[in-house]
């Protein structure tokens, strides 16, 4: 499939799933695509970086589940920052390991999962609705009742798949894309390379294949398509291009400047403004 392909199969309103971490693998050139559509009153699940502050920037977030939004090098987002100080979308902000077996609840289809984290912290008292349950054993322990993140659309980037909808990650962590996977009604992944099944093992082994097919709807080949995230070991974040961002996201007139030059053609034209901008660079040491 193409990027255009799977946002052609989403909907306004949808519960929308977004793999990797902070700034480490995030799906970014199927972000961008949702960028250029006209989908909007999303809600979106995920562990943040620049894929919920670009949907943020463009008013696509009705309701956003998270247990961060950071750039990792950048700790907060910027422009998570400014739409959660002015209100603009509802927030359910979890515990890490919460939002993890909130996954796992959905990927078994079990209605929520019980677990200690949460237990004593503000995470009960900023989610309201957030239930406790006490074990049927002898122990009798109180614990939280993580609920499902059941998702209509899972969106994940590895490094490698096969046109049946096997994805290998090669890096250090696999983060939770498997889950993101199977909570979902559909997921698609996108990916540095495609490559024959048979290349999975010499470049990893089984241990290293992540998602399954019998998980996916789709595949997108996106060489560069995590940028500006880190796609170890293809390639590490764009720490000068994320430091560009995060100082356009803070200015109305910067940030009006950044889109037109990277985001307002498709991801052809974002690629090369990249590579120009890296040029740019050079030609000024």
């Amino acid at each position: 499939m193409t990027a255009e392909d799977v946002v052609g199969r989403l909907e306004s309103g949808m519960t929308l799933g977004i793999g990797g971490w902070g700034s480490q693998r995030k799906p970014m050139a199927l972000v961008r695509a949702l960028l250029r559509s006209d989908l909007t009153d999303l809600t979106v699940v995920s562990y943040g970086g620049p894929d919920v502050g670009l949907l943020a920037a463009a008013g696509k977030i009705r309701k956003l589940v998270a247990a961060f939004v950071t750039l990792d090098s950048v700790p907060l987002e910027p422009h998570f920052r400014a739409a959660r100080q002015r209100g603009a979308f509802e927030m359910v902000e979890l515990d890490e390991a919460m939002f993890m077996w909130g996954l796992t609840a959905a990927a078994q289809r079990l209605p929520f999962m019980p677990v200690r984290a949460g237990i004593g912290s503000d995470v009960m008292r900023v989610n309201p609705t957030l239930r406790t349950v006490t074990s049927p054993y002898a122990d009798g322990e109180e614990l939280v009742a993580a609920p499902a993140l059941r998702l209509d659309a899972a969106l994940v980037h590895l490094n490698r798949a096969d046109v049946h909808g096997n994805g290998q990650y090669l890096g250090p962590d696999p983060y939770f894309d498997d889950l993101f996977c199977e909570a979902a009604d559909e997921a698609y992944v996108s990916c540095e390379q495609l490559v024959d099944s048979a290349e999975f093992e010499k470049a990893g082994g089984p241990q290293t294949l992540l998602v399954k097919r019998a998980f996916v709807s789709g595949v997108v080949e996106t060489p560069n398509g995590a940028h500006f995230t880190s796609c170890v070991p293809d390639h590490g974040r764009d720490e000068a291009f994320q430091r560009s961002y995060a100082q356009a996201a803070r200015d109305p007139e910067g940030w009006r400047a950044f889109s037109s030059r990277f985001l307002s053609g498709d991801e052809d034209a974002y690629q090369a403004a990249v590579a120009a901008f890296h040029e740019e660079a050079s030609a000024d040491v």
